[in-house]
């Protein structure tokens, strides 16, 4: 830790001399730990790819999962505390919800991120709590707005993206899709790209074993968030292993 922050990192409510809150920082590296997320807009479509790292060979093959159906088009994947990401997925799942019962609708993707950026910055101004250690990228799409991709970060703070990164290899992985306008891409190129990204930026020496996790959102999956769809699912692992064994075979040469 750095010396500055001593005396004032004890408190979410107080800032430093310099204009930080300390916690939101740590709450930050929380995010920094974990495997990289990526979401992709597309022209027709949301996707979005988790680098799952997997820390014990125990463990079943859908445990730990970080994408998640809030409803029945919207899609939510997290970087940072697994706990404290289920968490937010468990307030958005009830604002969603309640939206629903209200209005008989489904919320809008907007108006949802709204409100779980108000809930995330709360926790950044009471001495009694803790931020959350969760960055949080929303999908959805709709005949109305179309594709829409979403990120919040530990301090509360939610814009609209086109492409972003959230986790351990997030400025890797915002160098690679600052290459590519997503803008016109089909599902197909958006789902590749999304694999060639996730092992591109996946580190084999700190990190041997990973499990490639994804979703889509979009006009082919006829509105649904769909988690880990099959054949895009394998067409995405295949372009991320071919792509990470060709650039393998370029530092060889």
């Amino acid at each position: 830790m750095s010396s500055i922050g001593t005396g004032y990192d004890l408190s979410a409510s107080q800032f430093s001399p310099d204009g930080r809150v300390y916690q939101i920082d740590y709450a930050s590296k929380a995010v920094e730990k974990s495997g990289t997320v990526v979401g992709l807009r597309g022209k027709d479509s949301v996707v979005l790819a988790v680098e799952k790292i997997v820390t014990s060979t125990l463990y079943e093959a859908d445990a730990g999962a970080r994408i998640f159906t809030i409803d029945k088009n919207i899609g939510l994947a997290i970087a940072g505390l697994l706990a404290d990401g289920r968490y937010i997925v468990d307030i958005a799942r009830q604002e969603a919800a309640n939206y629903r019962q209200q209005f008989e609708r489904t919320i809008p993707l907007k108006h949802l991120t709204e409100r779980i950026s108000a809930y995330v910055h709360a926790y950044t101004l009471y001495s009694a709590v803790r931020p959350f250690g969760v960055s949080v990228i929303l999908s959805a799409w709709d005949e109305d707005q179309g594709p829409q991709l979403y990120k919040i970060e530990p301090s509360g703070s939610s814009f609209g993206y086109f492409a972003c990164a959230s986790g351990k290899a997030k400025q890797q992985a915002k160098t690679e899709m600052e290459k590519f306008n997503y803008t016109e891409m089909s599902t197909t190129d958006l789902v590749q790209n999304s694999g060639k990204i996730i092992y591109q930026v996946h580190d084999e020496l700190k990190d041997k074993d990973f499990r490639y996790e994804m979703s889509v959102v979009g006009r082919e999956t006829d509105g649904l968030h769909r988690i880990n769809p099959a054949p895009w699912h394998t067409m995405a692992i295949e372009a991320g292993e071919a792509f990470k064994n060709e650039d393998d075979s370029d530092n060889e040469i």
